[in-house]
């Protein structure tokens, strides 16, 4: 898998590797901890007329990489399998309101997030 996460001092890194990086046309996200309103683990089923711009979108195989729009709502998408995926819900970042990805263990992924998340709090 071409994805790594990296949990900063104050923000969450999504890195994409290898040819990922070059599907989503994008090789990093940083996203400050404030910024995630939500963090879960549930499967995600782009819906057929989900706008990319840019990025590659290959269906039927579910291969999904890059910046899509549906409605008036960003997404940042990365997996390339049917699998549960971790769902970030962003607010006050930029254009993306998701960002949803693929990772080999995403609840430790998520567990780390929400531990941060309330430090934050603290």
């Amino acid at each position: 898998m071409g994805r790594e996460v990296h949990f900063k001092e104050e923000e969450f890194v999504l890195k994409l590797t290898g040819i990922l990086s070059i599907f989503a046309l994008k090789w990093q996200l940083k996203i400050p901890y404030k910024a995630i309103k939500n963090v879960y683990i549930d499967d995600f089923d782009p819906p057929m007329w989900m706008l990319r711009m840019p990025g590659t979108a290959i269906a039927p195989l579910n291969i999904y990489e890059g910046s899509f729009k549906f409605g008036n709502e960003w997404y940042f998408l990365s997996s390339e399998h049917k699998v549960p995926l971790v769902h970030l819900e962003l607010e006050n970042f930029g254009k993306y309101k998701y960002v949803i990805f693929e990772i080999e263990n995403p609840r430790a992924v998520m567990i780390e997030l929400r531990k941060k998340l309330r430090e934050l709090e603290d």
